[in-house]
């Protein structure tokens, strides 16, 4: 009809539509998620078995599914934000070890705020709250932090390659029987 306007998008424009990138986000975030379910599950399993030799039990899986989700989160908050893109240009080692180490900072943020959360939930007030994080240990959660740091090394060293090879080919290389040209 002559003067209703067009809704599409010129035939030249191939933004994808709201639909088709709420599924790429979500695809990407179960991706992040499964990744970090795996990584803290090693890291709870670890954790208990070596916690077993002095005859003590640690079944914390919950947690690490629930930390795993809520960081799979924060991580695409951060790309979203376009953190670290300044040190997106060669050499790629830069923008993995940069975004390894403020994410794994993010996760130990999170964990002092997982914290706060816990204590206010069961009404604990602030000094309640600061010993409870001194008795969890600064030296776990240095180490904690360290570890997530490094095994966020190859989780963005598989990302940032994808990115500069184009976005999904890399995962098409390791996923999928075609190669992708």
């Amino acid at each position: 009809m002559a003067g209703k306007s067009d809704t599409s998008p010129p035939s030249g424009d191939k933004r994808p539509g709201l639909k088709q990138r709420a599924v790429e986000e979500l695809k990407r975030f179960w991706a992040i998620a499964t990744y970090l379910v795996v990584m803290f599950g090693a890291f709870t399993a670890y954790r208990r078995l070596v916690l077993a030799e002095s005859g003590i039990s640690y079944l914390h899986y919950g947690f690490a599914v629930v930390e795993a989700l809520i960081l799979a989160k924060v991580i695409l908050l951060g790309q979203a934000l376009g953190l670290a893109r300044r040190f997106e240009t060669p050499p790629l080692i830069r923008a993995v070890l940069f975004k390894s180490v403020v994410f794994g900072l993010f996760f130990c943020a999170f964990s002092i705020l997982e914290h706060v959360i816990e204590g206010a939930i069961h009404h604990k007030g602030w000094e309640d709250i600061a010993r409870s994080l001194l008795s969890a240990g600064s030296n776990e959660m240095l180490a904690r932090t360290i570890m997530i740091t490094v095994a966020f090394i190859p989780f963005f060293s598989f990302l940032e390659s994808d990115r500069v090879l184009g976005e999904g080919k890399l995962f098409a290389l390791f996923f999928r029987k075609t190669v992708v040209q």
